[in-house]
Order: structure tokens, then sequence, then C-alpha cells
């Protein structure tokens, strides 16, 4: 099974190798509905404005129209499979999905692109960044995200955090900080 959270390049690509198949050809594909249904939509496309956003509807087409779409779209707020449940996040594109991974009593946060670097919009959450797709959204998003994470002392991963990648945040007076979990060789 393949999880995918959102669907810019740096997310999908590696679902189809260089040659247009797919790189892992056993396994189910699945992609949040909101973007599958907002990406594919032809007339989504031809409203497309900028070149940015051209860019993702091609670079969206350019992976799942080789692999023939087969796909399983999944809605938010579902346990798609056992210890993996899926948490609505968008604003960084439409459909954009958080996973929380549980295992016992312990949870962690898989947030996508719910924030980028985080010494930037961790710390000023009302920043908004050029490939958020609804920046006001994303925003909003991104505070229901960190407080609920700072309330409950969730672990976070994030895929555009230094290594290890996975951090614990906390409420400031401007906003939030994250507390990096360091890495341990050793379990």
């Amino acid at each position: 099974m393949v999880v995918i959270s959102h669907f810019h390049g740096d997310h999908i690509s590696g679902l189809i190798t260089p040659d247009k198949k797919l790189a892992y050809p056993n396994a189910e594909i699945l992609v949040p509905a909101g973007d599958w249904k907002f990406f594919m939509d032809d007339g989504e496309m031809s409203r497309a404005t900028g070149d940015r956003m051209t860019a993702v509807f091609k670079g969206v087409r350019a992976v799942f129209d080789p692999i023939g779409r087969k796909v399983t779209p999944y809605e938010p707020g579902k346990e798609i499979a056992p210890g993996i449940t899926t948490v609505a996040t968008p604003g960084h594109t439409p459909g954009h999905t958080s996973h929380i991974i549980s295992s016992g009593d312990s949870k962690v946060f898989v947030q996508g692109d719910v924030t980028h670097v985080p010494w930037v919009f961790v710390r000023n959450p009302g920043w908004h960044a050029f490939y958020d797709q609804d920046g006001a959204m994303a925003e909003a998003t991104r505070r229901k995200v960190y407080d609920m994470l700072a309330a409950e002392k969730m672990m976070v991963q994030g895929f555009h955090y230094p290594f290890p990648s996975l951090a614990y945040i906390e409420k400031t007076g401007t906003g939030y900080r994250e507390v990096m979990v360091p890495w341990s060789p050793t379990i």
C-alpha cells in the first residue's frame, strides 16, 4: 500500500519509473479523494491560471495518466489501514490530507505539507507561502493542527523537517515552536 497526502510532484512523482511504469506494481495506491476530484477534473485544469498551477496540473497528469489512473481515493476521517487514520488538512491543496499513525498508546501525526520549513511556518503560522493553493485556508489548518498537537502532546513528522523529521509542538506568544526529537541509533 502506498498512501499519498497530496498531489504535488515531490509527493507523487515516485509512483512511476522514468519509463512511465508503476514503481510499485503490486501496491494499492491510496490518494486523497479531494485532490483526486480537483486535479483530475478537466474543467478545473482548463481554469488553472499562472505558470505554477498549470505546471502542477501537468505534473499530476504526467504521473497518473501513464498508469491508467489505477488508484483508490480515500476520504478524510477514516481508518484506511489498521492504525492509520486520515485527517483533512486542506489549504496546501484542496484535498491535502494528513495521517495519524498509532500503535498502542503511541501516536505520530504525519502532517504532509501542513507546513514546510519548521523554523519559519511553525513559528509564524500566519505567513503564507506561494505553494499553498489557498493561503488563508492553509493558515487556518496550520493553527488548528498545531493547537491540537500542542494540547495532545502528540509527536509530529514533517517531510521538510531536518532528520529525523520528528518534533513536538509548543504554543508561544506569537505562534508555536518545534522541539525537535533527537536521533538515536538505538531503540
